[in-house]
């Protein structure tokens, strides 16, 4: 599992819990992911961290640094 942050907030307009990734937020529209459940919302940031990761990589592209709290 990637130690990327990931704030899990629930949507009143989209009936949602809406996922962003502090790490990525220059790279990458924000929320960048959602879920029905914040188990769900949990998984699906958790493959967006990998699908992104990969694509830089892929890519050649510089890959966000891990916040250090």
């Amino acid at each position: 599992m990637s130690q990327y942050s990931m704030i899990i907030q629930w949507s009143d307009e989209d009936q949602l819990f809406l996922v962003t990734i502090p790490e990525f937020a220059e790279l990458v529209f924000m929320p960048c992911t959602h879920g029905k459940t914040r188990e769900e919302a949990i998984r699906n940031g958790e493959e967006v961290i990998e699908m992104y990761l990969e694509s830089w990589q892929i890519e050649g592209e510089s890959i966000p640094e891990v916040s250090q709290l």
